[in-house]
């Protein structure tokens, strides 16, 4: 290609020398006419092709001379991804923000995580510590706040500030027990919330509140809307490793979302 090019960079300056030779037309010569002119003219000799306009061929020629465009360069994608690393944000979404951590390994088989970010906050509410997860995660955490968290507090205390996270990505078992399958923790799908700090710097919290009347109504208003985005949901009422906070996580089951 650069040797095909260089013999079109020649004739271009032959065709320009001829064009103001004794006895031619001093008439400038507009550049995307000569382009076409050096095109028509050039490339069947070179590549033994038919000088055609609709020739397959040439249709070719032309597809390999002409500047790729910043779609079929990746171009697009490039400059989002520099913008949300700019901005802070993970998983092509602005209303999560965090860093790309990449690839996780396992200190047991059965962990890691493929492409995990860490996540600071959603939908500007702040994590209380950065929580390790991969993206799908963080999609439905972001879908349970929007919908069932923000919905279920309202207005009081002037709405959620913070959630105090317990756990993130973790490599352990299912309740840190001997001989038990990996947790959903384990492979980055899981989070632990044991409350919410309003604005107003009140906390409701799951072990505290979960049996009084006004926040406990909260609670459970919360842990009823996260049965959908989320596949497994446990709380206060499921064992006595819940007790005192939100266990969610994007497993899937063939009968639904498992919540208790």
């Amino acid at each position: 290609m650069k040797k095909i090019m260089a013999f079109l960079i020649g004739v271009a300056s032959a065709q320009a020398v001829h064009a103001n030779a004794p006895g031619t037309s001093l008439r400038p010569v507009a550049r995307g006419d000569l382009a076409q002119a050096i095109i028509q003219d050039v490339t069947p000799r070179v590549l033994g092709v038919r000088s055609q306009a609709d020739t397959p061929e040439r249709k070719g020629v032309l597809r390999l001379l002409r500047p790729r465009t910043r779609s079929d360069s990746g171009f697009s994608a490039a400059i989002q991804s520099r913008k949300d690393r700019r901005r802070g944000t993970v998983c092509n979404d602005r209303e999560l923000v965090g860093e790309p951590v990449g690839y996780v390994p396992g200190k047991m088989t059965g962990c890691g995580v493929q492409e995990a970010i860490r996540l600071r906050a959603v939908s500007g509410v702040a994590l209380s510590r950065p929580a390790t997860m991969d993206c799908g995660t963080a999609k439905a955490l972001k879908t349970w706040v929007e919908k069932g968290m923000k919905p279920a507090v309202g207005r009081r205390g002037g709405g959620v500030a913070e959630m105090r996270i317990l756990a993130g990505y973790s490599c352990r078992t299912r309740n840190s027990r001997n001989g038990a399958r990996i947790s959903e923790h384990g492979k980055g799908r899981a989070i632990d919330i044991g409350g919410f700090v309003l604005k107003n710097g009140k906390e409701i919290s799951v072990l505290k509140n979960w049996g009084k009347r006004r926040e406990g109504r909260i609670l459970r208003k919360m842990h009823k809307s996260a049965c959908g985005p989320f596949g497994t949901v446990l709380g206060p009422e499921s064992d006595r490793y819940h007790r005192d906070h939100f266990h969610f996580d994007t497993a899937r089951y063939r009968s639904g979302s498992y919540c208790r």
